[in-house]
């Protein structure tokens, strides 16, 4: 310990432990279990405001601590018998069951639930971990990194750029994609200003508030696609710094893809050269299904636009929450950093990343390729026009967006009738996305059930149909006022 002094209290600590004659590291101690952990301070349990019928009040969402798989402790020296093999198996098996329930009742979210990854179970065995860089391979050898630069060449041609021109990783979810768009254009522009539109993902706001940025929200047309009359503004408010741009290719809630090449001209006409923006494409659900439909405005490299993300568990299909992020080679070096222990560069948000998840993209994008995903992609704008029709024709307010499978309609009465099928909503509006594993019959199921509940919620005038002509426009509402 030479060079370092102690405090002397410390110091005769230090010291008697290291005298102790009695400790032995390799002893196992049994020691009883510990105790719950309370909910408050020195051991008071925090009383859970209840409603008024006594019962936990439920806010944005229930409890789930009311209704958890506690952990059950071994008996003292006993290894894993065969009751608790059999509890644990019991557990999963209902567990699994209701995995099949809930996912026959799944529309509000933009997962694709249908796939077959039994070739891959084969791998679950190991630790798969892609630390580090990509493209540089680090001292841990268990890794997929071989098919994580696979599914990104794949990508790099689908949005046009050139294999040396490019730097990309498969991220852990969509979230992570868009903190890192937005950590490069900020690295690149450090006094740039953040524009998103108030309809952006959530995350685009939560990297605003962990990199200490400036943030303009701009105003949505009804459609929920961003407003470039506003953005104009805005932007003439700020001409002395650079601009940091969200594009949504699709909306949380609409669906909406904000127009790419009317942003860009924006930009242009408020004086702002292309060294003086850069522009995150968030496409976390529709940036994989734009490049499909026929005369669709495209995300491409040749234009000005600095990364985009996609979300790699929706519209593909994976099993587990994950995504690629793709940006250009030039901005990543603001970014990255050598790190001798890992023998690599350190330029992603996370360290230790799924190793598993480039497995699943690239075993999806090698069955499927570019004509599976044409096809699947027709299936979901097919479907989601079948159900926007059959909502008007059933005098429900309806709007679909014309590059969208997102279908967007009034909010069911019903909380239980919303839990069952697992719909998503804000304020008055609901929203079904149109996946490859929603089909017809799993939406007659839905429209059926829903057409019966909502004869009684608006029975003898009970409950007044809603005006959503402020949320979908007036051609979509159907409200006395509006049909």
């Amino acid at each position: 310990m030479a060079g370092l002094t102690l405090p002397e209290e410390l110091n005769h600590d230090v010291v008697a432990l290291l005298n102790r004659k009695d400790l032995d590291p390799m002893a196992v101690v049994l020691e009883s279990i510990p105790p719950v952990v309370c909910n408050g301070e020195n051991g008071v349990v925090k009383k859970i405001k209840t409603g008024e019928n006594g019962k936990r009040e439920i806010v944005l969402g229930r409890n789930i601590h009311s209704s958890c798989f506690d952990i059950t402790e071994p008996e003292d020296n006993d290894g894993v018998t065969g009751d608790k093999e059999a509890y644990m198996a019991g557990v999963l098996a209902r567990y699994r069951q209701s995995l099949v329930e809930r996912t026959k009742h799944h529309l509000g979210y933009p997962y694709n639930l249908d796939f077959d990854y039994g070739a891959l179970s084969q791998l679950q065995h190991f630790s798969i971990n892609n630390l580090g860089d990509p493209f540089i391979e680090s001292n841990y050898g268990v890794h997929s990194r071989q098919f994580e630069v696979g599914v990104l060449d794949w990508f790099a041609r689908l949005w046009e750029i050139e294999k040396d021109q490019y730097w990309g990783y498969i991220t852990n979810c969509g979230t992570e994609g868009n903190l890192h768009g937005i950590l490069v254009g900020r690295e690149v522009f450090p006094d740039g200003v953040l524009y998103a539109s108030k309809e952006s993902h959530y995350s685009i706001f939560k990297a605003a508030r962990m990199y200490r940025m400036d943030c303009v929200k701009i105003e949505t047309l009804s459609s929920g696609e961003v407003d470039c009359a506003d953005f104009r503004a805005k932007l003439l408010q700020n001409k002395d710094k650079p601009a940091i741009i969200n594009v949504n290719i699709g909306t949380t809630v609409k669906g909406a893809v904000d127009d790419l090449d009317l942003v860009i001209r924006t930009l242009e006409e408020c004086g702002f050269p292309h060294n003086r923006f850069y522009i995150h494409c968030d496409g976390a659900l529709f940036g994989l299904m734009l490049p499909f439909v026929t005369q669709a405005p495209q995300v491409t490299f040749k234009k000005p636009i600095g990364s985009v993300s996609v979300s790699g568990h929706k519209f593909v299909g994976c099993p587990m929450p994950c995504g690629v992020q793709i940006t250009r080679m030039e901005h990543i070096n603001t970014l990255s950093s050598n790190v001798e222990y890992l023998a690599s560069r350190d330029a992603t948000i996370m360290g230790s990343r799924n190793g598993h998840a480039p497995l699943f993209l690239w075993y999806t994008l090698n069955r499927k390729g570019y004509r599976g995903f044409q096809k699947e992609v027709q299936k979901c704008l097919r479907n989601a026009h079948y159900l926007k029709d059959r909502l008007r024709d059933a005098g429900i307010s309806a709007m679909l967006n014309e590059l969208s499978s997102t279908v967007v309609f009034e909010r069911p009465h019903d909380e239980e009738f919303i839990r069952r099928w697992q719909l998503a909503c804000q304020g008055s509006i609901a929203h079904v996305v149109v996946m490859p594993s929603v089909t017809i019959e799993k939406l007659d199921t839905f429209l059926d059930e829903l057409v019966e509940k909502r004869s009684t919620w608006y029975k003898d005038g009970g409950n007044q149909i809603p005006c959503l002509a402020s949320e979908l426009g007036k051609e979509n509402c159907a409200c006395p006022m509006h049909e």
